[in-house]
């Protein structure tokens, strides 16, 4: 699908490493998806911590993609998108980690999953689907939803720090849809 959709959408005659990067931060999500697939997950610790390693990878990579594409002349809203959604995918599979491990519930889907119901949702409500301006607090709240996902993926993490982890990430990534929700309710044509 990527590459069928960048010469269309893409406004540069190159990919750039700025693309690169996140297409490698995708394949650090997807590698992910094997224990999940396999029913593998409960191979903790060394198994934990490997998710915890490859996902930390992946997070610290988020900010590098978006620095290179504004370097060499590269952004775009192509770029932002695709950017958007490894970052939507990381989190997906980091809270089926999570939440396959058993050890903080239903809570952490909601960390995994707010982005494709509100997607989901813009397919009814067209609104939902117009131009946000941007803003810091998405940006942070995506690094704190992500961080926290990463957290819940270590072995000696107690059980009710993982609660308040889990609810307070999914706290914050609540208000940050419930204010976008809310400026494009006010904004609608």
């Amino acid at each position: 699908m990527l590459w069928v959709k960048l010469p269309v959408h893409y406004p540069h005659p190159q990919f750039g490493a700025c693309n690169t990067v996140t297409l490698l931060r995708a394949g650090l999500g997807a590698s992910l998806l094997t224990p999940l697939l396999t029913g593998d997950t409960a191979t903790a610790p060394i198994g934990d911590w490997a998710v915890v390693v490859i996902s930390a990878c992946a997070l610290s990579l988020d900010g590098v993609d978006g620095w290179l594409a504004r370097r060499s002349g590269l952004a775009s809203a192509y770029g932002a998108r695709f950017d958007m959604e490894v970052d939507a995918a990381l989190a997906l599979i980091l809270a089926l980690h999570a939440f396959a491990d058993g050890m903080v519930g239903p809570i952490v889907l909601v960390l995994g999953l707010m982005r494709y119901a509100f997607v989901a949702s813009s397919y009814s409500f067209s609104w939902l689907s117009a131009p946000l301006p941007d803003r810091f607090g998405r940006k942070l709240v995506c690094v704190v939803q992500i961080a926290a996902l990463i957290a819940l993926q270590l072995p000696l993490l107690h059980e009710a720090l993982a609660q308040w982890i889990a609810f307070g990430a999914a706290l914050a990534l609540i208000w940050s849809f419930g204010r976008d929700t809310i400026w494009l309710w006010r904004h609608r044509p």
